[in-house]
């Protein structure tokens, strides 16, 4: 399985649950992240969909030459490397951005943000394959490009965290993730909690109980 297939199954599960009537019912309630209500983390859950609609339409503008052109793309480790939420507190620049973003997708309704993310998950089927998985993907929200695939990895990492965070916050059970999507999430965690604490704490966590870290967190 491919990475655009892996990145579909993904974004099949998300859309699955932004439609469960526990989210819409709970909409208005505090979510089981801090700071965000039900509504906005389906709202930030949603994003990472369309988010990946505007990279689309960014590779077909590329194709066409309409779209400017940026730097290369950067690794897909250089990328959580300058991502400025990652090290920020809850109420950084930030982060306090990406909640109010959330929230104002959020306030269109819950029938609303839910067409949106199905519609844009079944143009999605067909439009991925018409890119290349090395296309560069420029990122405005960032300032910086990736490969295609690496931004569908980004995205796919989202989803697999804020649909756990979903599903806990109206106390729905979270199906597992397609294996071709959990393991590229898997490495690129993996990756990134051995950069934050380093190899030797990663390897204790995950062998030595007796000498395990207190905390292993990737972001």
């Amino acid at each position: 399985m491919n990475v655009n297939d892996a990145y579909l199954g993904a974004a099949g599960q998300a859309v699955a649950l932004l439609e469960a009537p526990e989210v819409g019912t709970a909409w208005e309630q505090p979510s089981a992240l801090p700071k965000m209500t039900v509504g906005g983390l389906a709202g930030h859950l949603a994003s990472q969909i369309l988010s990946v609609s505007a990279a689309l339409q960014v590779c077909a503008d590329s194709a066409l030459q309409e779209s400017p052109p940026h730097e290369a793309p950067i690794p897909l480790l250089d990328h959580y490397a300058r991502a400025a939420w990652i090290d920020e507190p809850l109420d950084g620049e930030a982060n306090a951005g990406i909640r109010a973003m959330s929230e104002g997708l959020a306030a269109q309704g819950t029938l609303l943000l839910t067409e949106l993310a199905r519609t844009a998950f079944a143009e999605q089927r067909t439009r991925l394959a018409e890119c290349a998985g090395d296309q560069a993907v420029f990122m405005p929200q960032t300032g910086w490009t990736l490969r295609l695939d690496d931004f569908l990895v980004t995205r796919m990492l989202e989803l697999a965290v804020h649909r756990d965070d979903l599903a806990v916050s109206v106390g729905l059970a979270v199906q597992d993730l397609p294996e071709a999507a959990f393991d590229p999430v898997l490495v690129l965690l993996t990756r990134l909690a051995a950069r934050r604490h380093g190899q030797a704490a990663l390897l204790r966590a995950l062998t030595r109980t007796e000498r395990a870290p207190a905390a292993i967190n990737a972001l």
